[in-house]
C-alpha cells in the first residue's frame, strides 16, 4: 500500500476489538497497520481504535456481502476480520479473493453452519471422542420440554436450557426449584427459573424455536484460546480459567490441551478460535466452539502471546515460531472512561 501499512477491517465486532486493534499496533516487529471499522452504532467503542470508521447499514444475506466487498474495495483492505455474517461471507469468500482482500475466517461452510446451531454441532461430535458432551435433549414443544427435564433429573442432573442458536449467555436459564419468589424481587436479577415458570411460558406457544435442555455443568469453566496457521495446524492453545469476581488464570492442563489438539485435528479451524468447556464431576464438557477471536482473548494474551498480531502473519502466509505462553498469570479488568472521537477520523499516524 502507498502508506506502507496493512489495511485491516473489523465489521460489527464486540467492544473488545478495541483491544485487539491496539495489540496489533503494539507488536514487537514494527509492523504498521491502519484499521477500518463499521458498526450500526457509530458510538460503539470498537470504532474508537479505528483510523477510519463509518456507520454500517442493517442488511441481510448477499446485500450485506455486497456492502462488505464494496467497503474492502474502496479502502483497499488487505485483511478483513469479520464477526457479523461470518457464514454469509464464507459462502462468498471468492469475491474477496478476487479483489485481493484476505479473510481471517474459517471457510468450511458446513462447519460454520453446524457451529452456529449448537444441536447440529453436538450431533457432529457425538461418538467421536473429541470432547466430552453434556447430556442434552432438543425440544420444540412444552411437552417435549417436560419430558426432557424429567429425563435429565432422573439421571441425577440439575438442569438448564438455552436456544440452540444463541450467542454467549443469551437465553440461558437454570431450573431451580428452591427459588423464593419474594426474595428474588429484592435481589439481583437471576438466571434461575422454576420448572413451572418455564413450562407455563413455553406452553403459551404450540411450537417454539429449538431449545437445548441440558445437564447443568457446575464446576470450573475454561476458555481455550487457540492459534493456528492458515491450514488449521494448531500452534498454541492457552486455557483460561474463569474465576469469581472477574479473576482469570492461565493454566496448562493436560486434558484441555488434548481437547484442543483433538478439535484441531478434526476441524482444522484456521487463525484464532476459542473452545469453551465447563467441568462437572471432574470431567470437562463442551459448551461451544467459537470460530473467531473470543471476548476474553485480551486476557489470555497477557501470557505473552499476541494472538491477534500473529494471526495477521498467518493470514499473510508469513512464517513464525510457535509461541510459548507463560502460565500462572492471574488477571482481571475494570471499566475505564473513553472520550469519543468523531466518526471517520484520519488523524492517527
Amino acid at each position: 500500500m502507498s502508506d506502507n501499512a496493512s489495511h485491516i477491517y473489523f465489521n460489527r465486532w464486540f467492544s473488545v476489538a478495541y483491544h485487539y486493534m491496539n495489540m496489533m499496533r503494539d507488536n514487537d516487529e514494527g509492523a504498521r497497520f491502519r484499521f477500518y471499522g463499521t458498526h450500526p452504532n457509530i458510538d460503539h467503542l470498537a470504532l474508537q481504535a479505528c483510523d477510519y470508521a463509518e456507520q454500517e447499514p442493517v442488511l441481510e444475506g448477499t446485500a450485506y456481502v455486497d456492502y462488505a466487498v464494496d467497503f474492502c474495495r474502496k479502502h483497499e483492505i488487505d485483511i478483513f476480520i469479520p464477526r457479523l455474517k461470518m457464514l454469509e461471507i464464507a459462502k462468498e469468500a471468492h469475491r474477496f479473493d478476487d479483489i485481493g482482500t484476505k479473510l481471517m475466517i474459517c471457510r468450511d461452510v458446513d462447519l460454520l453452519e453446524s457451529v452456529m446451531e449448537k444441536d447440529l454441532f453436538y450431533r457432529k461430535l457425538e461418538g467421536t471422542g473429541i470432547v466430552p458432551l453434556p447430556d442434552y435433549e432438543v425440544v420444540e414443544t412444552a411437552e417435549q420440554f417436560k419430558a426432557a427435564y424429567e429425563k435429565l433429573v432422573g439421571l441425577g442432573h440439575r438442569v438448564c436450557f438455552k436456544p440452540t442458536n444463541a450467542e454467549g449467555g443469551m437465553g440461558f436459564r437454570i431450573i431451580d426449584e428452591q427459588i423464593d419468589p419474594l426474595a428474588s424481587l429484592y435481589g439481583w436479577v437471576s438466571l434461575s427459573t422454576t420448572f413451572e415458570q418455564a413450562y407455563a411460558a413455553l406452553s403459551s406457544a404450540e411450537k417454539f424455536p429449538k431449545l437445548m435442555v441440558m445437564e447443568l455443568l457446575e464446576e470450573d469453566e475454561f476458555s481455550i484460546d487457540c492459534l493456528a496457521d492458515a491450514n488449521g495446524k494448531l500452534l498454541v492453545a492457552v486455557p483460561r480459567r474463569k474465576g469469581a469476581g472477574r479473576v482469570y488464570t492461565l493454566e496448562d492442563l493436560p486434558e484441555l490441551q488434548q481437547i484442543a489438539r483433538n478439535v484441531a485435528g478434526k476441524f482444522n479451524i484456521p487463525y484464532v478460535y476459542n473452545i469453551q468447556v465447563k467441568y462437572n464431576k471432574g470431567v470437562p464438557k463442551l459448551l461451544e466452539i467459537n470460530p473467531r477471536m473470543s471476548g476474553g482473548l485480551f486476557l489470555t494474551c497477557l501470557g505473552g502471546v499476541n494472538m491477534p498480531y500473529l494471526a495477521t502473519k498467518a493470514v499473510k502466509g508469513e512464517a513464525f515460531e510457535a509461541p510459548r505462553p507463560t502460565y500462572g498469570v492471574r488477571a482481571s479488568y475494570m471499566e475505564l472512561p473513553v472520550v469519543l472521537n468523531p466518526i471517520g477520523r484520519t488523524d492517527r499516524n
